[in-house]
């Protein structure tokens, strides 16, 4: 769907440019010139060679005005959504307690390269992810869905997940010796004020290179990608070597997000961008017997605004 918007954006830019710069081309010298013989006949004095106010711009037709009205609003749009920032809503809470369902983000669009709106061809490169930056980004499997999640791994990267938790091996870019495999701190911070499977939810920060985030486990659950996990040859179970161009993404709900543990890796190309920030938060909170309908918001969220750690 997404797509199909920044398909439409560009499509009714190019449309109503066109139409404007014909115009102004082809058309409106010939109004002008009609408009001045017409005021020459009028007044009896062939020499006026000019026109102003009103008079120098006849009305427009009603296509060509329209035209001129919506293209800078299109164009605008266009840049804007296609180059710089473009909204998105959070649906599910595979990312508690960093994203809530009914949290509406802005994306920074040119984090990761700048790209053309319509085939997403990188166009000019200008850096790449961190570990720990929450991306947005079009899912392998079905490019026409939009998924986000926490950087993990980067290439070359070894990951393990074990335990609930993370280790990390960093790849060997020149360097001797090369670098051993870390655990990644995670410290308990209580029980959430939220359930899932009949347990509270327990909170932990994690620190991700440089970057300390909150996340969720369940006390109840048990790891179980081992289920899913597409084994790659020379890992264990639930271990991952992350692909030149690609990366490794988990949610921060990490007992109920359908991440990279269960389908692979997310290519570069299919980065969007980086979520950085919450500008409203709104919650769903009816029940299907109230009157109004469960996809009216039954409250704003006004704390919630601001960055995305």
């Amino acid at each position: 769907m997404a797509n199909y918007f920044a398909i439409f954006l560009v499509a009714m830019t190019a449309i109503t440019g066109i139409i404007w710069l014909i115009d102004a081309l082809l058309f409106a010298p010939k109004r002008k010139e009609i408009a001045l013989n017409e005021r020459r006949a009028i007044l009896g004095d062939d020499s006026i060679v000019e026109l102003s106010g009103d008079e120098a711009d006849p009305k427009l037709p009603a296509l060509v005005d329209n035209a001129k009205q919506f293209f800078p609003i299109f164009a605008l749009v266009m840049v804007f959504r296609s180059f710089l920032y473009e909204p998105f809503q959070i649906p599910s809470g595979s990312m508690m307690p960093t994203l809530l369902v009914g949290d509406f983000i802005l994306v920074e669009k040119f984090s990761y390269g700048i790209k053309d709106p319509i085939f997403r061809s990188k166009i000019i490169e200008t850096s790449e992810p961190e570990r720990g930056d929450v991306v947005v980004f079009k899912f392998p499997d079905d490019p026409n869905v939009d998924f986000i999640k926490r950087v993990v791994g980067l290439p070359g990267d070894r990951v393990v997940y074990r335990n609930k938790q993370l280790y990390i091996t960093k790849a060997c870019v020149d360097q001797s010796p090369c670098p051993t495999e870390k655990v990644i701190p995670q410290i308990y911070a209580g029980k959430s004020d939220y359930i899932s499977r009949g347990a509270y939810l327990e909170e932990y920060t994690e620190g991700l290179g440089s970057k300390q985030h909150s996340l969720f486990r369940n006390p109840r659950s048990i790891d179980q990608t081992a289920r899913y996990q597409p084994r790659q040859p020379g890992t264990a179970i639930n271990e991952w070597i992350v692909p030149e161009n690609s990366y490794f993404v988990m949610g921060d709900n990490r007992d109920n997000s359908e991440d990279g543990r269960y389908w692979g890796f997310v290519p570069d190309e299919n980065l969007v961008g980086k979520a950085v920030l919450i500008w409203v938060s709104f919650e769903f909170d009816r029940a299907p017997e109230d009157f109004l309908p469960t996809w009216l918001p039954s409250g704003i969220r006004f704390e919630r605004s601001g960055t995305i750690r």
